[in-house]
């Protein structure tokens, strides 16, 4: 920054005018994926910056401190597989992770490989132009920073754009208040207090199980139940330890050939195909195993067939009747507008014995919906609930969103939020046209939207990097999908998705949050599947980087 002398008005101002820094590459966001780009970016030679909105690496990890935050995909299958040496090097300590565990890995990783010094931290990207004459992106930040580079790169995540409820009086609680997704950094202590929870969406389920454990009286207001299933973590023994480590290649290579990268591959069989019995057995063995087994590596029709998902639901239902004391509390713990695993399916440690507890009250917000929040609690269409401390567990506008809060401007200075505006337009989920030299990691309609993350995160940015070599190595500088092969694409995802019961319900996979009730029910990930979204990158690659155009 340098600092000119301004004459005004017969005065001397001091007038500061931010420096632009020029590099080749810009990424957007140091979670697990701006992480892995940068490492491969630099491996290119190329020189580059990433913005950081938060204090630290992180990410998704950084901001959602809240209890009981952790991995629902196995610790061992979750992080980074690009090199053997971090692999043998760092030890999980359970099964499925919690957050600060989390946290402290990707902190491992970016001191590991020396990724600090290439990020601007507590800057958050504010604007992104495009400069057609220049042929670069112009990015500028909350605090006055500027910078400019031939390629700009998302790594924004899918759930960063947190959301309040539209609640008359919300800001008028005197107490404390948190959303999740901006949790304080130092504990929070519930002992003692009256604690609410609005939202019970996988966020809000993880909180709920824990702030009972302490609360003096616990109220959740409900609306809409989750169907949810028992993660069954456990702590991970040297022994165990061990063989994971010995067993990494055929960890990824069975998330690298399931549909989600996850360690459940679906079972081949209809659930309409096999007997009452043979059901049963198969829906008894998953419940009572770890992890995603029971949405993920099920019947391979369950989220398809409407007779089969019913089947599925109904002995749902009945483990919810069986842990739930009271039968109308489970009948209102029980969804009633979608069927099991047709939304990401939360999974819990005690939550529903958590209202068998005596200081927990279950509120259902249909029956009587939130009139407002007072300065002293929550007062409905039937009752006040006077409270020290409240919990907004309401979820995030979800892939697009974190998109739509900067201003992104492409060719002839139309913004990326007035293109998605009826629903986002992409080739691959990478690159939208009519903004040049803009990479979207885990963008909608790619497969890494609808997966185990990490998984589809290295394919990604691999996918980017051998790009920009191959552009490198051609003397291109500039590529953006044709219009024909964007129409294409997004044709092929809603196709796709309209085969699933997936597109039919209303879920963060389609754009429907309640508190944001001007997003259209659309559907922005990509329900083919890893390997097979997988196999159409790299065909297109093949091609010479068909569907795009090189300039």
């Amino acid at each position: 920054m340098r600092s000119l002398a301004a004459a005004s008005g017969g005065t001397i101002q001091e007038v500061h005018v931010q420096s632009i820094d020029r590099v080749d590459a810009i990424v957007i966001g140091a979670g697990m994926a701006g992480l892995y780009q940068l490492y491969r970016l630099r491996e290119l030679g190329l020189s580059i910056r990433v913005f950081e909105s938060g204090g630290g690496v992180g990410g998704t990890w950084y901001w959602n401190r809240y209890p009981g935050a952790r991995f629902d995909s196995e610790s061992y299958s979750y992080g980074y597989s690009f090199s053997e040496e971090l692999l043998q090097e760092w030890n999980w300590s359970e099964h499925f992770a919690p957050q600060p565990e989390t946290l402290r890995y990707l902190n491992f990783v970016a001191d590991k490989f020396d990724l600090r010094r290439h990020i601007h931290f507590d800057s958050r990207v504010t604007r992104a132009i495009f400069d057609e004459d220049r042929g670069s992106w112009e990015i500028e930040t909350g605090d006055g920073r500027r910078a400019r580079a031939r390629f700009l790169i998302t790594a924004v995540g899918p759930l960063s754009a947190p959301t309040l409820p539209r609640i008359e009086g919300r800001e008028s609680f005197k107490g404390e208040s948190y959303h999740t997704a901006r949790w304080p950094h130092e504990p929070v202590d519930f002992s003692g207090k009256r604690v609410g929870v609005i939202g019970t969406g996988a966020t809000g389920v993880q909180v709920i199980q824990e702030v009972a454990k302490t609360a003096g009286h616990l109220t959740v207001f409900q609306r809409t139940p989750n169907w949810c299933a028992p993660l069954h973590n456990s702590p991970i023994e040297p022994e165990r330890q061990a063989e994971i480590q010995a067993s990494y290649p055929e960890i990824f290579e069975k998330c690298r050939e399931s549909h989600g990268a996850f360690l459940h591959a679906a079972d081949p069989r209809s659930a309409l195909e096999v007997s009452a019995e043979e059901r049963v057995a198969l829906w008894e063995r998953l419940y009572a195993e770890p992890g995603f087994g029971i949405w993920m590596g099920n019947f391979s029709d369950i989220l398809v067939s409407e007779e089969a998902n019913a089947l599925v639901s109904e002995f749902m239902r009945g483990k919810i009747r069986a842990r739930v004391r009271d039968p109308e509390i489970a009948e209102k713990l029980t969804p009633k507008n979608h069927g099991f695993g047709t939304r990401r399916v939360p999974l819990e440690t005690g939550y529903y014995e958590v209202y068998n507890q005596d200081n927990v009250l279950l509120v259902d917000v249909l029956e009587a919906p939130i009139q407002r929040i007072t300065p002293d609690g929550v007062e409905t269409g039937d009752a006040t609930y006077e409270l020290d401390l409240l919990i907004h567990a309401t979820g995030f506008d979800a892939i697009t969103g974190a998109f739509d809060r900067i201003d992104i401007r492409g060719r002839a200075g139309r913004t990326l939020k007035e293109k998605w505006a009826d629903g986002p337009r992409t080739h691959l989920g990478l690159q939208s046209a009519g903004f040049p030299n803009l990479l979207t990691l885990v963008g909608p309609h790619n497969a890494a939207t609808f997966c185990n993350i990490p998984r589809c995160i290295e394919q990604n940015v691999e996918w980017v990097t051998e790009l920009l070599r191959y552009m490198r190595d051609h003397q291109y500088q500039r590529i953006e999908p044709t219009e024909s092969a964007e129409n294409e694409w997004t044709k092929h995802v809603y196709e796709i998705a309209a085969l699933t019961l997936l597109s039919r319900t209303d879920s963060w996979f389609t754009g429907v949050n309640q508190n944001l009730p001007d997003k259209k029910h659309t559907f922005l990930a990509y329900a083919g599947g890893s390997p097979a979204y997988r196999a159409r990158c790299n065909e297109i690659a093949a091609k010479g980087y068909e569907g795009f155009v090189l300039q």
